[in-house]
């Protein structure tokens, strides 16, 4: 592709503004040069940026916004927030469904995030599949507290399989909260933003918030609850149709995973793999599958899972079945899912 270039003039001069927008040895425009894939360079008041048209367009259009808010310091955050707005322009703040959290802020940033969101509101089971990073745990946690927030439901119920990611970690000390605490780490991650850290103490003293491992969850009904299930991947056939069959009266749940990163024995079926075939047309039942455009993270992540995505790909066609076996079992199903 065509290299071009486009210069900024930021003028009057305002060094302030310009410190702010650029960032601590120039962070922000880094990360700016990383998200879009151009090459920035800055003398005084003038920047130039280089690389592919339209990324340069981009590029410059977003330094004039961020130009514009730079009456504050940017951290990366807003850096990396607004490089993802831009790149999903036709996406409206104001239409967004809003959840009741501590981040005021929250919304779909991306068409498929959008997506997922309003079918978690709109259906009693949801599945939230695609790579690291595009917010299907965070969503479906800000979705289960605005549901306790306003007394939807009565309480939170996290699960996830306790299955380690190639490593053996042995004997886990403590109570039973305690030795599957490292796997639901991401989940209280997600609380403590939403609602912060005392609360959630409050939550899990009263009862609220439940953590439950997946295989001690057979013979539960739980009614009037808000269930996610994390990792869903490393679940067997059998422990997915188990955990479907807990929902109880006023329940809700999502299911989250990713089916590029499956931690089972080899030659062990994925139960999240097996549930969107099977649960495709189910009326009730939503499925959004999220791409690598849905990452919100550091800008490089999208293009790691765009990368290895294309790998395996590449080894599919070329009949290289050994060594794409275990990236070949979550990227068999990517057929479109139920939006009803």
């Amino acid at each position: 592709m065509k290299a071009t270039s486009r210069e900024l003039r930021f003028e009057p001069a305002d060094n302030k503004r310009l410190a702010n927008l650029c960032g601590p040895l120039d962070a922000n425009l880094r990360q700016i040069e990383a998200a879009l894939d151009v090459g920035i360079t800055r003398r005084g008041t003038r920047v130039k940026l280089t690389g592919a048209a339209e990324s340069v367009e981009r590029g410059a259009t977003l330094l004039e916004t961020f130009y514009a808010q730079a009456e504050r310091p940017l951290d990366l955050d807003d850096v990396q927030l607004g490089v993802i707005d831009s790149l999903n322009p036709g996406i409206d703040a104001e239409d967004a469904p809003r959840l009741m959290t501590r981040r005021r802020d929250l919304a779909g940033r991306t068409p498929n995030q959008r997506e997922y969101l309003e079918k978690i509101l709109a259906h009693d089971v949801t599945l939230g599949v695609g790579p690291a990073g595009t917010g299907k745990t965070y969503l479906a946690v800000a979705c289960a507290v605005d549901a306790l927030e306003r007394d939807a439901v009565k309480r939170i119920v996290l699960v996830r399989p306790a299955v380690e990611a190639g490593e053996r970690l042995g004997f886990l000390p403590g109570d039973l909260a305690q030795k599957v605490d490292p796997y639901l780490r991401p989940l209280y991650d997600a609380l403590y933003d939403l609602m912060g850290m005392e609360k959630v103490g409050k939550m899990f003293e009263k009862g609220a918030i439940e953590i439950a491992p997946l295989a001690y969850m057979r013979g539960r009904t739980l009614n009037h609850a808000f269930i996610i299930l994390d990792e869903a991947q490393n679940t067997t056939p059998e422990q997915m149709k188990m955990f479907l069959t807990r929902m109880g009266f006023g329940a809700k749940a999502v299911v989250t995973g990713d089916p590029t990163q499956i931690d089972l024995p080899r030659g062990s079926m994925s139960g999240l793999i097996e549930a969107q075939e099977i649960l495709r047309d189910v009326r009730g039942i939503a499925i959004t599958r999220f791409t690598s455009d849905d990452v919100v993270r550091h800008p490089l992540v999208g293009r790691i899972v765009a990368a290895y995505e294309a790998h395996t790909a590449k080894l599919a066609l070329t009949g290289r079945s050994d060594q794409a076996d275990a990236l070949l079992r979550g990227l068999q199903n990517r057929s479109p899912g139920r939006r009803g």
